[in-house]
Parts: structure tokens; C-alpha cells; sequence
């Protein structure tokens, strides 16, 4: 019988998560923490080649040279998303030397790595603590891991490993250029994804780092984002990933004229709330509402003449047209959406990658998450009390990750921009199926039939009045959308096992994810 407590969002919550005390969430910026960060072991250069060439023949004899175990922390990052061979790879290879009961520790999973369940199946991954998108997530909620799911935001990934909540014994970095050395660059390369940031702490601090490319070039490889001196082992191999399938999600502008119109409401309340003025910044995702604000946001710049002094990315290609038209300085860019995005990385130094260090940490010395003044996010859900939902469906079943997500809550205003049902099914309810996001820290919510502020939000209150903009109380939104959808949708049937645990940004445990009834 697991043990549950509840925590300051009262929800109830597991003390104890695959054998690790927890910390339920206590309230934003209500737990402490103490101590100092972890490190890797010390390592000497007698160990290494003396001519700084510490390339293998393959991935098992890496995997072996990093001292392979059962019950090991094996990590992947994802900039290379449904198109990444490389998570797989290694797992197969561990399995290959009879390796069990492994913590597979990906910055997130995606469909490409659904045959991580047959890995779960046989024995050799115990379970995940990453993101799981699509199958894996999917599997989890119906209780087949062995082990409980642990689901972190970007920040709360690095915050982790930084503070040695999680421990990794062996990192594999897929590197679209590397050299003999180890130093690589994601911006280079057949496979090339533009940063490699999501792999920073994986280099940083595992015990053994093993970095393998399909475009190794003679040292130095430059520019380098992973440094050769945190790399133990190099491997070359015939492909890191699918050029076709590394740009995937959405990418494209919408147009669905509903989805359409919630862009136009999101730029128009960034006018005229002040927001969008000389030297300010934003960030927005990758998805077709997103992009569509960017499009209308730009239209608004030029004609007001206002310069962005950042943007914040995700990055795409309507980004890249504004640093090259001129309206803005610089884009922070975490990870790169398309082909035109890690083109502008590679070239341009005003498209400066950076790391969930820079950009999220929670427990650092400040991050750009809160020198942001506005960034547009979506949601599975959102409550009344503004709380939000990300992981989960109105169903409960666990399909998507947490990303960035949480981090980008810290900026100056927040804004879930969704539309108001989906397949008949309201998006707006009396409570999140799983909380992901306190709503303290939600601002705004719009959607195509109104704009709902936090009531918390006065100043936001204030700044819009006089305007245009359909301003309305999130219930009036609620209650319209429930009667052309005929009624509230029907709560999910959940069972008493936690199969999963969402982490607020600081390491404490936010919500639960249940086994589906």
C-alpha cells in the first residue's frame, strides 16, 4: 500500500516514490532547499588516451568501458524528438549485455522509442523519470511499469540532477558533430537539431559520458556546446536520427479560423495591455496557435515600429524572420522546431542556444524564465481557479510532457492560449484532472468565445479596460461552452494506484497520476 499526504494544492500525493523520500509541494516559493550541488568523480588523465582520442568501436564495448550494471540511471536527451535512434540504441545494447532493471532518464520520450515497452516487458528498464509522450505515457497510465513515473519540467530536470535527486550513472548524448575528442555541436551535421542544451547537466554531472555522432570531423569540432573534457567514450555510427522525422510536432500556422482568432486576441491583448513595447521580450511554442500569434504579434510590431530586445524559443522559422527583419535582437534559443531554425543557429550568433540552467533552474542564481515579460503556453485543461493541466486528458490518460511548461509560468504574464472544447469535450473545468501549473500563477486564459485575466491580475485588469478585447469572467466562459457541448464532461475512471508523480519546479511532489479504472 503506498503512503499518500496531502500536500498545500490538496492533493494527495505518494511520501515515498520509487524508494526515494518525497517532499509534498508546500506552495510557490515555500520550500528551501539546502546543501550543496552533486558532482561527478574525480577522473585523471591516465585514464584516457594520451593523444585525446577516446573513440570505440560500438556502443557496447562504450557501455562496458562506463561499467554497465543492473539498477543503473541511463540518460538520453530529445533534441532530435520522433526522429531519435540513438535512446533506442543504447538501451538495445544494454539489453544485448544482459543489463536489468534499468532507470531509463530521457529529457523526454517520444512514439519513435515505443519499443522501450518491450524493454520494459523483458526486464531491462524498470522504469521512466521523464517525459513520456504518446505510447510510453500511454503504458504508464494503465499500470504496467514496474517502477512509478516520475514527470519533471525542463528546469526541474536539471534541478534535479544539480541537486542530486537523480543520480545519472551513464549519459549517451546523440551529437549531430562531434570529434575524436568528444566536444560536440548540435547545429552541425546531417542529423543536425540546433541545441544541445537538454544535454548540458547529462554531461555535467553523470558518472560516464558517451557521446555518439554520425559526423565525426578531426578535432577541434567547433563551435562546441558539450565539452570533450565531461566525455569519457565516443562512438561513431551510421545514423543518430531521421533528418525527416527531427522537425516534428507542429510547425505549421493553423487554420482553423476558432484557433485563428484566439492568436489575434492573444497579439491584440499583448497591444493593448502595454506589454508589447520597445525592449520588450516573449516566448511561444511550436504549436499551430503559437505560430499564428507570432504572425500577428510581427504585423503589430512593424506597424507600431517596436523592437523586441529577446525572444525566447522554441525556436522556428517566424522567429528567424524577425531577428532578420529587424524586430528583435537576439533569440534565447532552448531547442530548434524546424529545418530554417537550426539553419539561423548555425549561422547567425544573434541565435544563441542555451540551457536549462540559463533559462529554468529554479534552484540557481535567477534564470530568463522570469525576465520574460509575456509567453504564450497551451493546455490539456484549465479550472476555474486558473489551475492547468498539461500531462493528462479529460480521460486521465498520461500522453504529453510537462517541458518547459512550468518554468515559462514565472514570466511577467502568462497566457494559455485554447480553444474552448475539444472533440465536443470543454476544455475549461470545476478542476484539473492532474494539476500541472497553479493557478496563482496563471494570468490570462483565452479562448476564441472570450478573454478570462486572474482576478489576482489587477494591473491586467486595469490595463485592457477601454479596450476592444472580449473580456469575460472564466465561469461565463465555462458555463456558454458546456451548453453547446451539452453539459460538463464526465470525470474519469481512475483507480487508487499512483502510477506517476508530477514535480513542481522546486522538486516537490505536485499531483498524482492514477491508474486508469
Amino acid at each position: 500500500m503506498v503512503e499518500l499526504a496531502r500536500n498545500a494544492a490538496g492533493r494527495r500525493v505518494p511520501v515515498i516514490v520509487n524508494g526515494c523520500q518525497q517532499i509534498p509541494y508546500l506552495g510557490i516559493g515555500k520550500y528551501q532547499a539546502r546543501g550543496h550541488k552533486a558532482g561527478p568523480p574525480v577522473r585523471s588523465n591516465k585514464d584516457y588516451p594520451e593523444n585525446g582520442d577516446k573513440r570505440l568501436p560500438d556502443l557496447q564495448t562504450a557501455l562496458l568501458r562506463c561499467g554497465l550494471c543492473d539498477g543503473m540511471v541511463i540518460s538520453n536527451h530529445h533534441h532530435l524528438r520522433d526522429g531519435d535512434r540513438v535512446a533506442l540504441m543504447a538501451l538495445e545494447a544494454a539489453a544485448k549485455l544482459g543489463a536489468k532493471d534499468l532507470m531509463w532518464f530521457p529529457s523526454a520520450s517520444f512514439p519513435a522509442q515505443k519499443n522501450a515497452i518491450d524493454l520494459m516487458q523483458s526486464g531491462v528498464i524498470h522504469h521512466i523519470e521523464g517525459s513520456m509522450n504518446g505510447p510510453l505515457g500511454d503504458y504508464c497510465t494503465q499500470g504496467k511499469m514496474r517502477g512509478m513515473g516520475v514527470l519533471r519540467s525542463h528546469g526541474g530536470r536539471w534541478q534535479a540532477i544539480q541537486d542530486g535527486e537523480v543520480h545519472i550513472d551513464i549519459a549517451i548524448i546523440a551529437a549531430p558533430t562531434a570529434d575524436p575528442f568528444g566536444n560536440a555541436d548540435g547545429s552541425h551535421g546531417r542529423s543536425a537539431c540546433g541545441s544541445l542544451g537538454f544535454a548540458l547537466a547529462d554531461s555535467m554531472y553523470a558518472d560516464f559520458v558517451i557521446a555518439v555522432t554520425d559526423n565525426l570531423v578531426p578535432f577541434p569540432c567547433i563551435p562546441w556546446q558539450i565539452q570533450g573534457n565531461n566525455v569519457d567514450c565516443v562512438v561513431e555510427v551510421d545514423s543518430i536520427g531521421d533528418p525527416a522525422q527531427i522537425i516534428s510536432g507542429t510547425t505549421q500556422i493553423t487554420r482553423s479560423p476558432d484557433r485563428l482568432q484566439i492568436a489575434e486576441f492573444v497579439a491584440r491583448f499583448l497591444r493593448d495591455s502595454g506589454i508589447m513595447r520597445n525592449g520588450f521580450s516573449f516566448q511561444a511554442g511550436a504549436g499551430g496557435i503559437a505560430l499564428a500569434f507570432v504572425d500577428y504579434l510581427r504585423r503589430m510590431m512593424k506597424e507600431d515600429g517596436v523592437k523586441a530586445r529577446f525572444v525566447r524559443g522554441g525556436s522556428t522559422r517566424y522567429l528567424v524572420e524577425m531577428l532578420q527583419e529587424g524586430l528583435t535582437d537576439y533569440i534565447l534559443d532552448g531547442q530548434t522546431f524546424d529545418l530554417d531554425a537550426v539553419k539561423s543557429i548555425a549561422s547567425d550568433p544573434r541565435h544563441v542556444p542555451t540551457s536549462p540552467l540559463t533559462s529554468y533552474n529554479y534552484h540557481g542564481k535567477g534564470n530568463f524564465a522570469s525576465m520574460v515579460d509575456a509567453v504564450v503556453l497551451g493546455a490539456t485543461e484549465v479550472d476555474v481557479n486558473f489551475n492547468g493541466n498539461v500531462v493528462t486528458h479529460s480521460d486521465g490518460r498520461l500522453l504529453h510532457g510537462i517541458g518547459g511548461w512550468q518554468n515559462c509560468l514565472f514570466a511577467g504574464c502568462s497566457i494559455l492560449a485554447i480553444p474552448s472544447f475539444r472533440d465536443r469535450i470543454p476544455v475549461i473545468v470545476d478542476e484539473v484532472t492532474t494539476l500541472t501549473g497553479p493557478g496563482e500563477l496563471i494570468d490570462v486564459v483565452v479562448t476564441e468565445r472570450g478573454i478570462a485575466i486572474n482576478p489576482d491580475r489587477q494591473d491586467l485588469v486595469d490595463a485592457v479596460k477601454g479596450s476592444s478585447l472580449p473580456i469575460r469572467p472564466i465561469q461565463d466562459i465555462k458555463a456558454e461552452v458546456e451548453r453547446i457541448c451539452g453539459g460538463k464532461p464526465a470525470k474519469p475512471k481512475l483507480g487508487d494506484r499512483p502510477v506517476a508523480v508530477v514535480k513542481w519546479v522546486d522538486g516537490t511532489v505536485l499531483d498524482t497520476v492514477w491508474q486508469l479504472g
